[in-house]
């Protein structure tokens, strides 16, 4: 790459990184005459195409929340079916997109996090933390999530709360501290697993954890639900936390309402087994933890057994 071809990319970078695609464009498709079979070059064409048009929509949006939502939704799309796999390969233009969109979306957010509805402040505060981590911000990011947390944990949306641990676990784990993610990434799987949302999650711990389940062949819910199980197996997610006797209570009730959904021929066995299997795991380890009889043990791991004899054999290695 030449002088002038890279000083070029360098200056369309920094309209990326303000969130103005339509101004890099042009200084991109000049230097792309130069050198026409240059990737970096024509994968930020790609990149300035797509966001023209995402912004472009979004200006009619009058909401300022739903913009910024709107942002968030057109991320996934971009990683997924734009950026794809290129993506890791041209990490300047990536880090001047990300730049530039999570630095819009996080203006759109903060009028929200003024709000007295909870539940609506809640989902500032997370979405706002989200957009620091992306900008490697993170310190900033695990005091907006924590306050969404906190919020989220004064109503009766509990399950809400998963996404955010989630992102928790990702901060800490993106900022070497692993014993701590692991401890909220198992909680967060736990609580809900389908409300993880996994594109947002970058750390190397989860995304090989993500990677290794992918490669058994599970996709969608079916494949957030088993994390949790190959977690345990794998030994990723192995900091575990003592219960409640409150916890302890509402763990069985949860376990007898899995079996009877289970046996309920309406009822997923590809999510219902997984699921299952992850709340059996944490009924082992509180018996464990509190040194109960073994008979116990023995026989939730024979209900493990009949659900998936393999998951059996790892974990009882």
């Amino acid at each position: 790459m030449n002088t002038q071809t890279d000083n070029g990319l360098l200056q369309a970078y920094e309209f990326l990184k303000i969130g103005d695609p339509a101004r890099a464009k042009p200084l991109l498709e000049d230097r792309l005459e130069d050198d026409l079979e240059n990737g970096e070059i024509l994968f930020s064409i790609r990149c300035v195409n797509f966001w023209i048009d995402q912004i472009a929509q979004m200006h009619s949006i009058i909401s300022p929340f739903d913009r910024g939502e709107r942002l968030m939704l057109s991320w996934k799309h971009f990683i997924t079916d734009i950026a794809g796999k290129d993506g890791a390969r041209y990490e300047r233009s990536m880090y001047a997109v990300r730049k530039g969109i999570f630095s819009l979306a996080l203006e759109n957010f903060k009028p929200q996090m003024e709000d007295h509805h909870p539940m609506k402040k809640a989902d500032a505060y997370r979405k706002a933390g989200l957009c620091y981590k992306e900008l490697g911000e993170y310190e900033t990011a695990l005091e907006c999530l924590s306050e969404a947390n906190s919020l989220l944990e004064s109503t009766i949306m509990i399950t809400d709360s998963a996404a955010v641990l989630a992102e928790m676990a990702d901060c800490y784990a993106l900022c070497g501290q692993d014993n701590y993610a692991k401890v909220l990434f198992r909680e967060a799987f736990f609580i809900g697993a389908a409300k993880v949302d996994l594109v947002f999650l970058s750390s190397e711990l989860i995304v090989r954890l993500i990677d290794i389940v992918k490669q058994k062949g599970y996709s969608k819910e079916e494949l957030q639900e088993w994390i949790p199980v190959y977690g345990v197996l794998y030994g990723v997610l192995n900091i575990k936390r003592q219960l409640r006797a409150q916890e302890v209570g509402k763990l069985k009730q949860a376990i007898y309402t899995l079996e009877n959904e289970l046996k309920d021929p309406a009822g997923d066995p590809q999510i219902l087994i997984p699921r299952l299997i992850n709340h059996y795991f944490w009924l082992i380890d509180h018996y464990v933890t509190v040194n109960d009889d073994r008979s116990k043990i023995n026989e939730t791991l024979l209900k493990i057994k009949l659900l998936d004899e393999n998951v059996y054999n790892q974990y009882t290695l």
